[in-house]
């Protein structure tokens, strides 16, 4: 795996950027009275925590494996993934309410003060993204990172077009609707986080094409059939795969050259980095490549 080009000091320098738009945005939002100002700066709140996290959880999930910890801690940045995305769909819940709200009850916007103010956020996060952009297509944390932080861009480019329409046109509605609009762009981009980090805490068989899996071990010399199937990740990266094999009674030095197959053609084709092997010759070899109910269910 290769080294990210983003050093801690370029960590640092992104944190206080989004640090600083969020103060002035939550400023001019308050001063201005545009929700969808205020919107915007909770995001990029959320965008400070998540790489502040995010930055934490790299540094410990690269930490050995103990005697206690044996996989090491590579679901630190799962975690930290799951906390991020709930803390933005809390953040785009709060904001549909409280736009809801304002539609009842309508308010002046200050469209100029709101357009400068944007602006400004816009600046901010083009320089945040120039910062990640060299580590972008090495690390797919940061490649994350850094289109979270080209969303919050094209965020303010919306709340700078209706601080412009503002100016000249005093639509009380239009803050509160892209208000909302921009809480359910947070929500779309938190939830699908939030389904992947729980498959992995749950340890739910990743996307694999498992007859293709079959056909292919069953094609190596020496490999009559296969059961006692279980796929897991560890994180997004990092695939497990555990099986039995049945084979022909052979010496265990054969049976090393036969593992040595298997674990070369899934770490080449599938991408899977762990593989265990239990190799047997007298158990039933009909057995089911799952032992599972659904594939009583299903006839497999």
């Amino acid at each position: 795996m290769h080294e990210s080009n983003v050093t801690g000091k370029r960590f640092l320098a992104v944190t206080l950027l989004n640090a600083g738009i969020t103060i002035v945005e939550l400023i001019g939002g308050v001063a201005s009275g545009s929700l969808a100002l205020l919107s915007d700066a909770f995001h990029n709140l959320g965008d400070s925590v998540s790489i502040v996290l995010s930055y934490i959880a790299q540094v410990i999930s690269k930490k050995p494996e103990t005697h206690r910890q044996t996989f090491g801690y590579r679901r630190a940045e799962i975690l930290s993934a799951l906390v991020n995305a709930a803390f933005l769909l809390v953040i785009a819940v709060f904001l549909t309410i409280e736009a809801v709200r304002r539609l009842g009850h309508p308010q002046h916007v200050n469209g100029q003060l709101m357009t400068i103010v944007a602006v400004i956020g816009l600046a901010a996060n083009f320089l945040s993204a120039y910062l990640l952009h060299s580590g972008s297509h090495e690390s797919l944390n940061i490649k994350a990172t850094y289109l979270h932080v080209l969303s919050d861009a094209l965020a303010s480019v919306a709340v700078i077009i209706a601080g412009v329409i503002l100016i000249f046109f005093p639509l009380t509605w239009l803050d509160p609707v892209l208000t909302v609009a921009v809480a359910i762009y947070i929500a779309y981009e938190a939830w699908p986080i939030i389904t992947q980090t729980m498959n992995i805490l749950m340890e739910s068989a990743p996307d694999l094409d498992y007859d293709s899996i079959k056909h292919d071990l069953l094609q190596i010399d020496g490999i009559k059939s296969i059961h006692h199937v279980h796929a897991w990740s560890v994180d997004e990266h990092r695939i497990m795969f555990s099986m039995h094999i049945i084979c022909p009674d052979a010496k265990l030095s054969e049976i090393d050259k036969l593992y040595d197959k298997i674990d070369q053609m899934m770490l080449e084709k599938y991408h899977i980095c762990h593989v265990t092997i239990q190799a047997e010759c007298h158990r039933d070899d009909g057995e089911k490549m799952f032992d599972t109910h659904e594939d009583e269910q299903n006839g497999m």
